[in-house]
């Protein structure tokens, strides 16, 4: 009896070191992020806010960069967001990555939005092209 129960025990000791060997490769180091790190935000779950996009495929995958606000535990973070963007700002790390810079001699310098009537307004100073996409019209600014 004392034998099957340590054929038994070592059974199940090897099952358990499988489901962690393939559990383990799903899973990826957590970054340490600190507070004011600049990240991406996911825009998987923010289908609701992308309506006016028609096409799936030409949503931008990460929005931002945005500002770390505070670190809640390893796998939480609460972001520093516009009231544009309506969703929580405790997010988790999956949705989240580092923001990565452009190359030297890319940087484009980001205007600062002016918000009024809760909608950002962006100072143009002056329209380079014009056209037309289901009706709409779209412009091309710097």
């Amino acid at each position: 009896m004392k034998e099957i129960q340590e054929e038994v025990k070592a059974v199940l000791k090897k099952a358990q070191e499988e489901m962690k060997k393939y559990a383990d490769k799903k899973r990826a180091e957590v970054n340490d992020y600190k507070v004011e790190d600049l990240v991406m935000l996911s825009t998987k779950n923010l289908k609701y806010q992308m309506v006016s996009r028609r096409t799936k495929k030409l949503i931008e995958r990460f929005v931002g960069p945005y500002k770390i606000k505070k670190i809640i535990l390893s796998n939480v973070v609460e972001l520093e967001l516009p009231s544009t963007v309506k969703i929580y700002l405790v997010v988790n790390v999956s949705r989240i990555r580092r923001y990565v810079g452009q190359v030297e001699g890319q940087k484009k310098e980001q205007l600062a939005p002016v918000i009024t009537k809760r909608e950002e307004e962006w100072k143009v100073e002056r329209i380079l092209n014009r056209w037309r996409v289901r009706e709409k019209d779209k412009y091309l600014v710097c």
